[in-house]
């Protein structure tokens, strides 16, 4: 993610983030409520430590049914506080006594039945509550939050969706390549993982050379809505409706298709993706229709606070989008978790002095 382009510049501040669970903390939203009759149950969960699929999977044994019978609408971190939707099909069956499962991980929020099943994308949002710890330049941060607030940061996919070191990307452009892969779910994820990088490394493309000026040919998204048309050329009204954020500017989730963007935006499109023909002619082959995703990102609700122990920053991201893609137009940010878990997979180095010296990992 480091070579991704800035809109702001790099920042100067540092901060270390996830130092405890309960420095991430996120909050679904959904765009309904559930309709309290059915033959699904909606469980609203807080969970601490565990990640979706365990939580899936305690829910399936507890209420005795098979796991595809669990869904929820999006996979969130294990190392976070989360509070999370789950649907569990259960037809012609008591309702379960779900507060049993409570524990010091897992604590039942609320549950009611419901009449659809709940799927994948089924968010209207995510709520964000993160804590920096050991903070430098809190000044430049904060000036950085009042600019994002007005313009928003590039839409990019944050480095999750490539796994660690950049695994499922790898991963993917092998299996684009021929190798097979049976599991569903990571056909899937590795697909994905090749469409957001191409993503990305055209949305860093076109903010380097074009900043967040629009370009004739632009493919613009009606706001909140995943319709989209031609803007052919800039004129007052249609620059107007972008000010107002009416409309927003897009980059290509790539797939079979005529491109959708036209003129100087095609052209711009074309020249960002021509290192990466090999990863457009995968997804063009692997079933995947040409879309469209918002070129900025812009977090709702954007406040921070300053306490005795850092920042504590809040806002709102639509579903799909990535908290840490905030963060990195704020603040050079370390990942503690991650550093733990780098550091339990690296073996110790063999002792070279006396055997009661302590090893340096």
């Amino acid at each position: 993610m480091s070579e991704l382009h800035y809109l702001y510049g790099q920042p100067i501040g540092s901060a270390d983030l996830r130092t405890h669970n309960s420095d991430f903390i996120v909050k679904e939203i959904l765009p309904f409520s559930p309709t309290g009759e059915g033959e699904h149950h909606l469980v609203h969960i807080r969970k601490d430590g565990l990640n979706t699929v365990q939580v899936a999977e305690m829910l399936a044994k507890f209420a005795k049914v098979h796991p595809k019978e669990v869904t929820y609408a999006g996979q969130k971190d294990k190392n976070a506080i989360t509070e999370q939707w789950f649907g569990i099909r259960i037809p012609g069956k008591e309702t379960p006594v779900w507060a049993e499962l409570n524990s010091d991980r897992l604590t039942i929020l609320s549950s009611s039945r419901h009449s659809k099943k709940l799927r994948i994308g089924a968010l209207l949002g995510n709520r964000f509550i993160l804590t920096l710890r050991n903070v430098t330049h809190v000044d430049d941060i904060i000036s950085r939050i009042e600019k994002v607030s007005q313009i928003g940061v590039p839409n990019y996919f944050g480095e999750q969706r490539f796994g660690h070191d950049g695994k499922n990307l790898i991963l993917g452009r092998q299996m684009l390549a021929g190798k097979k892969v049976k599991d569903r779910n990571k056909r899937s994820m590795y697909l994905s993982a090749v469409r957001s990088h191409l993503f990305n490394h055209v949305v860093s493309y076109r903010l380097a050379q074009h900043g967040t000026q629009p370009l004739s040919g632009d493919c613009v998204m009606l706001a909140g809505s995943k319709s989209f048309f031609v803007a052919e050329q800039w004129d007052l009204p249609m620059l107007k409706r972008l000010i107002e954020k009416d409309i927003q500017l897009s980059a290509p989730l790539w797939g079979r298709g005529m491109m959708l963007a036209q003129g100087a935006a095609a052209a711009m499109e074309t020249t960002a993706m021509a290192d990466l023909t090999e990863d457009c002619y995968g997804l063009e082959h692997a079933g995947l229709e040409q879309e469209r995703r918002p070129l900025l990102l812009e977090p709702q609700g954007l406040q921070y606070q300053q306490t005795a122990d850092g920042l504590v920053l809040e806002f709102i991201l639509p579903a799909g989008s990535f908290a840490t893609s905030v963060l990195r137009e704020l603040v050079n940010y370390q990942d503690v978790k991650e550093l733990q878990w780098r550091a339990a997979l690296t073996p110790e180095a063999p002792t070279t002095t006396r055997p009661d010296d302590e090893a340096v990992s």
